[in-house]
């Protein structure tokens, strides 16, 4: 049996064209080639993988079940190709970027953010400081920082690079959301997180009681690990110990919150500008 070569990445890029604008008019002038030259490529595609890719529906040009699966697979093909040929050609960048964030989110997604980051840019240093939001915010503030992952709701520009529930986190085996008052472990006041938790129980007609006050989500779930109060969280990978409560046990939902990477006053180097585009993609990668 006769294998086929390696896919030319250009056979894939056409493919992909005009599988999204599903004509390959507008393939051929993405490309700024001939209609014809585009279409020769996609006959040349199918001669090697054996298979019809597209077929003629009723807005234009659609990719078969077949086609449909290559699709997918060559968006992130064509990705890793521009990646690694931006990587080689790109001159090397060094320095120094300073990066906030609240413990909050740390654990949860800069170990990936940060691996990926140093071995496309292993010239640039990271220092990374966790703080509250608020903390994090006079540290942008008085040029301490050139960036940081910020809780929204602080009156603080950012891009939103996440957005997602608040859940309820209580120990395993214990009943605390049966108590009333309910015991809760929370930041301090000014935390949007603790507002949030407060106003739902509010409008439950709930009893509250903030029983401890940390700073940092690794304090809260002491609390709670030592059976003494509930909290709440983004969705992260908790502690053994530790449990996710909801409406099964009587406990009212909660908003949603967003993540916002927010710019210190100073205009960005290289190598944060580079952090930056890091920290999209690693947001938008499944976690």
């Amino acid at each position: 049996m006769n294998l086929p070569a390696g896919l030319d990445p250009e056979l894939l890029r056409s493919f992909v064209l005009i599988a999204e604008g599903r004509s390959v008019t507008r393939a051929a002038e993405h490309v700024g080639r001939t209609q014809s030259a585009v279409s020769m490529q996609m006959r040349r595609l199918e001669e090697v993988l054996g298979e019809p890719l597209l077929r003629r529906g009723p807005r234009g040009l659609e990719p078969t079940y077949k086609g449909a699966w290559l699709l997918e697979r060559a968006r992130t093909l064509l990705a890793l190709n521009e990646e690694i040929i931006s990587t080689f050609r790109a001159p090397a960048i060094t320095g120094q970027v300073r990066l906030g964030s609240p413990d909050d989110y740390a654990l949860q997604w800069l170990p990936n953010i940060l691996a990926r980051f140093a071995r496309t840019y292993p010239g640039i240093e990271v220092d990374v400081l966790c703080m509250s939001s608020e903390e994090l915010i006079q540290r942008l503030q008085h040029g301490h920082l050139d960036l940081a992952l910020l809780t929204e709701g602080y009156n603080r520009e950012g891009e939103e690079v996440w957005r997602g529930p608040l859940r309820w986190v209580g120990p395993q085996g214990a009943a605390l959301h049966k108590r009333d008052p309910l015991p809760l472990a929370a930041a301090h006041p000014g935390c949007t997180w603790r507002r949030a938790a407060l106003e739902a129980l509010g409008r439950e007609g709930r009893r509250v009681r903030v029983t401890y006050n940390s700073s940092t989500q690794s304090g809260c779930f002491a609390v709670v690990l030592a059976g003494l109060a509930l909290t709440v969280s983004t969705p992260t990978s908790l502690p053994p110990g530790l449990c996710w409560l909801g409406e099964a046990e009587g406990l009212p939902a909660l908003p949603e919150m967003g993540i916002l990477l927010s710019k210190g006053e100073a205009t960005l180097s290289p190598g944060g500008e580079a952090l930056v585009a890091a920290i999209h993609e690693g947001f938008a990668l499944p976690s």
